[in-house]
């Protein structure tokens, strides 16, 4: 069940995503073709948490993130045919770990991207939404992800250990979402592999680069540690870098730029 009550950009955002929902249920002949699939790789949480887990002595990896527009800063990048497979094979191209897709329809996005992704590239994709439902996570999967975006903010304790183990019985890795203290209480309690540090708070869309970081300093060292939002230029990747951050996860610096594989490379300070 939805921790999100009453108004504000956040509550609109799931109420419209929980409609969207009871209709992708209703079509019911497609969620028994998604569930009919081969059978799934039981390891594969591992492996995206060996992948993303940072060596000493390196940089964080990173995960470059395909997202046209965002509710408080409107439109970064006009669509064009063929964008996604182009930008994602870019970003691996500069040195991306993996590719993050912004799916939600209020973000410019939807699912397809997510495969346009995948096919474009091999490295791991992150299907990222507001996930509510494991018909979500079948979606996801018939998509071809490999992660799945959870948030803290969203989701009560039930539904988010609910949702963490569909998502592993799936044969996706979950990366839950944290942004404030209390969430990451929270979400430790239920023994998460990849934990997601957003300096973004969702409810006000603020930036707090020095909470994200403290933050980061309180996650224990056998979990994986993304850190999200603010990371626009090479400052910023070094500054996080300091940190124990295992990964950042870098989106909308890359995508107002002409070039994003460019702008990445920039970013990471390599050739």
């Amino acid at each position: 069940m939805s921790r999100v009550n009453g108004g504000g950009q956040l509550g609109a955002l799931i109420t419209r995503k929980g409609r969207e929902v009871q209709r992708r249920r209703a079509h019911t002949a497609l969620a028994r073709c998604w569930q009919t699939q081969a059978a799934v790789d039981i390891d594969a949480e591992a492996s995206i948490a060996a992948l993303l887990r940072r060596p000493a002595g390196a940089p964080p990896r990173v995960i470059g993130e395909i997202k046209r527009r965002s509710p408080s800063a409107g439109t970064l990048r006009p669509w064009e045919r063929g964008d996604v497979a182009s930008i994602a094979r870019a970003y691996v191209d500069a040195g991306a770990t993996a590719v993050s897709v912004l799916c939600d329809a209020d973000f410019g996005g939807t699912p397809l991207d997510v495969r346009r992704a995948v096919r474009a590239c091999a490295v791991p994709v992150l299907y990222k939404e507001f996930v509510l439902h494991p018909v979500q996570l079948d979606a996801a999967r018939a998509l071809g992800a490999s992660l799945v975006l959870l948030l803290a903010c969203v989701l009560d304790d039930s539904s988010l250990s609910a949702l963490m183990d569909a998502c592993r019985a799936r044969g996706l890795a979950p990366l839950v979402e944290i942004a404030n203290e209390d969430e990451l209480r929270r979400v430790l309690r239920l023994d998460p592999r990849l934990i997601g540090v957003n300096a973004r708070d969702l409810r006000t869309f603020e930036v707090d680069p020095r909470e994200a970081e403290r933050l980061v300093a309180m996650v224990p060292a056998e979990r994986i540690v993304v850190y999200m939002s603010g990371v626009r230029e090479r400052a910023d990747f070094e500054r996080v870098a300091a940190s124990r951050a295992d990964a950042v996860l870098v989106g909308e610096g890359l995508m107002r730029a002409p070039s994003p594989g460019a702008k990445l490379r920039e970013i990471l300070g390599t050739p």
